[in-house]
């Protein structure tokens, strides 16, 4: 069980660039993801690992959110999520995005690994799964996607 990481290099077509890194010491422990994103409109963007790792068409070949329990979009703490919900981030009044916290769910070890996937970061605020919108439970209703990237070995 040797320490893993994995890199994102993110990128849109509106300007918004960034990185995220992500950490795991052994596949029994949490994984540590490291977040920071430029040229964001200030305010919160739904941010999520999706199931492809593909990016011939941009972000939208990417998929859907990576859910291989097949159950409902919620917010990164709830008892039932994706594994890729992971939340919103918050982009500052220069549009930039910086932080850092864990995850239980997500893996860099195993056959729910999430290494060759992709980040998506959205356009919209993610409501978690909270409201009546259609999209709610499917995927947040977080809007377009602005920025992607494959999660790769680093």
């Amino acid at each position: 069980d040797q320490p893993r990481k994995a890199i994102v290099f993110l990128q849109g077509t509106s300007g918004v660039s960034g990185n995220v890194t992500i950490s795991q010491p052994s596949c029994t422990e949490p994984v540590f993801i490291e977040i920071n994103v430029g040229g964001l409109t200030p305010g919160k963007h739904g941010f999520h690992i999706h199931e492809k790792g593909d990016l011939t068409d941009g972000c939208a070949s990417t998929g859907g959110h990576y859910n291989p329990d097949k159950v409902s979009h919620g917010a990164p703490n709830d008892q039932v999520r994706h594994v890729g919900d992971l939340g919103n981030i918050v982009a500052d009044d220069n549009g930039i995005a910086k932080t850092s916290y864990s995850d239980t769910v997500v893996s860099l070890y195993g056959a729910r690994s999430v290494l060759g996937r992709a980040i998506v970061i959205h356009a919209e605020v993610d409501d978690l799964g909270k409201t009546n919108h259609p999209d709610s439970l499917k995927t947040g209703n977080a809007g377009g996607r602005v920025a992607c990237g494959v999660i790769g070995v680093l």
